[in-house]
């Protein structure tokens, strides 16, 4: 595995084989919305529940979109009540190709914890790989001594994204059915996208087998997308989510960027603010 690979994904083999070594690992389920979970569903043997809504995200607000940032206070006392230390490794999964983990795992990198892992192909790969099942999560521990501060991840406000967008440097993650949008309607939020703002798609990010691509495939595709490496890159999407989903694949393909973490839920809530639709940026 790549360097920059193994930095923000982990198989789950090696995730086996280092619980089986004794390695200080706390696996996290990262779910969308709690009043939406499956009554019954299995899990990885030794994974907490947990859900974006509650626990990486703060309070929805018009100018912080759905899902703002937490409270780092808070969500330091929810990593330490998950059992988290400053020397442990985190693992955060989803059944959904990491679209959902992966904002776990930008929140964690944030808050100034680097050590956190994505498991590549998540439940589903864990499934696949033949390793046990529980019907039930862990209860979390409590104890842990994690602290975490602001801060260490880069992110945009409403004025910053739209000033990349205009230089081709803002890239929307949703899928293209969102991008496109269509014409504004009257008492309905505007849809479509941020002028200027490329369409990337997160889900193009991962393969048939729901793993993320290879580090040669994903700078292929953020080469073709915007060719210039070294020029400021934005993203954003819905909510949060889709982008930090695509920040992942840019990570594993070496290249670094910041999130609108508002995203198109903050934007589309001012009615300053314009939209475009259509295939092109606009």
């Amino acid at each position: 595995m790549s360097d920059a690979r193994s930095k923000v994904l982990i198989s789950a083999r090696d995730l086996a084989a280092r619980r089986e070594a004794g390695e200080k690992i706390v696996v996290l389920e990262v779910r969308d919305e709690r009043a939406t979970e499956p009554a019954e569903r299995m899990f990885a043997p030794m994974a907490i529940a947990t859900c974006l809504d509650t626990d990486y995200s703060g309070p929805a607000t018009r100018d912080g979109g759905k899902r703002p940032l937490p409270g780092i206070a808070g969500f330091q006392a929810k990593v330490r009540e998950w059992g988290v230390d400053n020397d442990a490794l985190v693992v955060v999964y989803d059944n959904a190709a990491g679209a959902q983990a992966s904002r776990a795992w930008w929140t964690f990198r944030w808050a100034g914890f680097a050590n956190v892992r994505i498991l590549d192909g998540g439940f589903a790969g864990w499934r696949g790989a033949g390793f046990p099942e529980a019907n039930s999560a862990l209860k979390p521990p409590g104890g842990g001594d994690a602290v975490l501060s602001p801060g260490h991840m880069p992110t945009l406000d409403a004025d910053q994204a739209a000033a990349l967008a205009k230089s081709g440097g803002l890239l929307d993650a949703r899928g293209r059915a969102a991008y496109v949008g269509a014409p504004a309607e009257a008492g309905k939020p505007k849809t479509g996208h941020i002028p200027g703002a490329l369409s990337a798609p997160s889900s193009d990010g991962v393969a048939a087998n729901g793993h993320f691509k290879t580090a040669d495939e994903l700078r292929g595709w953020f080469d073709a997308l915007q060719g210039d490496e070294a020029a400021p890159l934005g993203l954003y999407c819905g909510s949060g989510n889709a982008a930090s989903h695509l920040m992942a694949a840019l990570h594993v393909a070496g290249r670094e960027a910041a999130l609108y973490v508002g995203s198109w839920s903050a934007w589309s809530a001012d009615p300053d603010r314009p939209a475009a639709t259509g295939l092109e940026p606009g």
